[in-house]
């Protein structure tokens, strides 16, 4: 069934509101808030952290009133194959933002190659878009993968561990096998990171091809039994979990004075004392990055 966007409003710090409003940077709101320049619904606020909900109160800034910004909207989709995970594309081919009935000017989270499916967080929440797909914030991604052949235990213990792409190693996947049919097996892979076509390029460096790709989970999201090319609003639930993920993401920033979050662990990686075939005993440091270009966000399958 397809559904209606359900948008979610969230109370945020009167600076970070001026800020996004293009006033001025965040430390001179600071400065203009302290010296009384700000007022909310007619009163003057000079306490820095006051908290405002930028749909619902009157704010101005030496008497100017600000806008009303968008409110934020959240749409779950199941991608079809064949769709593009764009907002347009010059060349004229469909798109996921085609698919869904709204006003709301939507982007993808975490897109999906033209040939994989799945789930697909369309949103105009910029904040939250980019804690969920980063590979920085390290959110596990669950796909489905059927692939040729059946995968023996030495390339689960390679996809497991890690493997060497262009780029850089990737760093450890859960993988498991959930059925075999025809000579094909369904694989259940979890992944922390998010490089261009990365489950393929793995699969093919173990000696098999993915035929298949479906996205089920993404954070705390699940496709669940959504049908191809339909969408729908998140549930009470899943809007609660959003918040969390945008509250927290904001206040690491804030409390690191404005720099991008960093995640609160580093992924385990392998041993300094072994070594990849040829690499005449010198082991690779544990969860190496990509050394060559830059990683393109959200681009995992």
């Amino acid at each position: 069934m397809k559904g209606d966007a359900r948008v979610i409003v969230v109370e945020e710090r009167l600076q970070k509101v001026l800020a996004q409003a293009g006033v001025a940077s965040r430390r001179r709101a600071e400065e203009m808030i302290v010296a009384g320049h700000v007022k909310v619904n007619g009163e003057v606020v000079t306490q820095l952290g006051t908290k405002v909900n930028p749909h619902r109160d009157v704010i101005q800034v030496d008497g100017q009133t600000l806008g009303k910004p968008e409110r934020p909207v959240y749409i779950l989709l199941n991608k079809p194959r064949g769709v593009l995970s764009a907002a347009r594309d010059t060349r004229g081919r469909k798109t996921v933002v085609d698919l869904v009935r709204t006003r709301s000017r939507l982007y993808p989270v975490g897109r999906l190659d033209l040939d994989s499916e799945g789930l697909l967080l369309l949103t105009n929440d910029g904040a939250l878009a980019l804690r969920l797909a980063h590979p920085r914030y390290e959110h596990e991604k669950e796909y489905r993968v059927l692939v040729a052949g059946v995968p023996g235990e030495e390339a689960l213990a390679r996809l497991r561990g890690g493997v060497g792409l262009e780029g850089g190693w990737t760093r450890p996947a859960q993988v498991e096998i959930e059925r075999e049919v025809d000579g094909k097996a369904w694989l259940r892979l979890v992944l922390r990171e998010g490089r261009k076509r990365q489950i393929r390029r793995m699969v093919e460096v173990v000696g098999h091809q993915v035929l298949r790709l479906i996205r089920v989970r993404m954070g705390p999201l699940r496709l669940g039994s959504l049908a191809p090319g339909a969408y729908r609003p998140l549930t009470k639930g899943e809007l609660l979990a959003v918040r969390r993920i945008r509250r927290d993401g904001e206040g690491a920033r804030e409390g690191r004075g404005g720099a991008a979050a960093r995640p609160a662990h580093k992924p385990a990686g392998r041993g300094r004392s072994q070594a990849r075939p040829g690499q005449r005993g010198r082991a690779r440091p544990p969860a190496a990055r990509p050394t060559r270009g830059r990683q393109k966000r959200g681009q995992s399958a």
